[in-house]
């Protein structure tokens, strides 16, 4: 994969990953919690996806291999890095509307 083709990867990736994370977010909101959970894993499938071009990338250099320096490969690391801190902090609003449902379920039949 030539650099171009990496930072798209990444860029796809991420992207993908934060649709699923934000999907499943709304439809914890609708009290659809399993369907939350299957979007979040798909969402973490995503972001392995990209990490694992990334690290490819790592490795190459680590191992003295000389890459050449791309901003584009600096914007494809900022969408990763924001998807994977999207998708963490949408998971622990999931719990956190797993553990309140009881008691919205309770004011909304009311």
């Amino acid at each position: 994969m030539d650099l171009q083709q990496i930072v798209m990867e990444i860029i796809i990736q991420s992207g993908e990953a934060r649709a699923y994370a934000h999907e499943a977010l709304r439809k914890a909101y609708d009290g659809e919690f399993e369907e939350a959970e299957k979007l979040m894993s798909q969402a973490n499938e995503a972001i392995e996806k990209a990490h694992n071009v990334q690290t490819s990338m790592l490795q190459k250099e680590a191992s003295g291999e000389k890459l050449e320096f791309s901003i584009l490969f600096v914007h494809s690391q900022d969408h990763l890095m924001t998807a994977i801190s999207e998708k963490n902090l949408i998971s622990e609003i999931i719990e956190l509307r797993k553990m309140l449902e009881p008691v919205l379920h309770t004011c909304v039949t009311k």
